[in-house]
């Protein structure tokens, strides 16, 4: 997955937007599917009702929406190398949108990633059973609309701002080899003259 001169890789930003539009699929389809519960009186105790939930799905995609995203992210950081331990980046315009992008994208990863996990650990706890005997207007626990949805925006946000990143780190990175390369070749003909 090399950068070729000035130009970032095309497989490394059709991985990433791959993974990252597989994750807004799981998360959308994890919003579609949410769990709800019903609550049911219980036929041999009647101060007793539980919640009888339908399919439990959501969890499993949201979990996948998360994992998806979170191999587009680690892909990424692994390919820059986390912008900290690979080769220098040249100073200018290219390594300060690096660095927005960079700080952009981690921020708006964290929000996706904690939507996507809260959904599907909300998602995932059922109140099985209620010993209610005087309330009535009681309901079934169950996630709230939107949660999985906001996990798909910043998760397209993520992408977004991971290509750019990308772009301009790939950018930075070239300007800052021609330069080294021209400092050293610059060095290596003082001593013939």
């Amino acid at each position: 997955m090399a950068m070729g001169e000035g130009h970032s890789s095309t497989l490394v930003h059709i991985v990433v937007i791959a993974l990252s539009l597989t994750a807004f699929g799981f998360a959308i389809a994890a919003e579609r599917r949410r769990s709800t519960g019903e609550i049911v009186h219980d036929s041999f105790n009647a101060n007793t009702t539980f919640c009888v939930y339908d399919s439990d799905v959501s969890t499993g995609y949201g979990v996948g929406a998360f994992l998806f995203l979170f191999s587009s992210q680690s892909i990424l950081m692994g390919v820059t190398k986390c912008m900290c331990f690979g080769r220098p980046l040249a100073p200018g315009g290219n390594r300060a949108w690096s660095i927005i992008y960079f700080a952009s994208s981690w921020l708006t990863f964290l929000v996706a990633s904690s939507c996507l996990i809260a959904g599907a650990t909300k998602n995932a706890y059922h109140t099985k059973y209620r010993h209610v005997i005087y309330a009535q207007n009681w309901t079934c626990e169950s996630l709230r609309k939107g949660v999985f949805i906001a996990g798909a925006v910043f998760v397209v946000f993520t992408m977004i701002l991971n290509v750019y990143y990308y772009m301009y780190f790939a950018k930075a990175t070239s300007q800052a080899a021609r330069k080294t390369n021209r400092s050293s070749s610059a060095v290596g003909m003082t001593g013939y003259t």
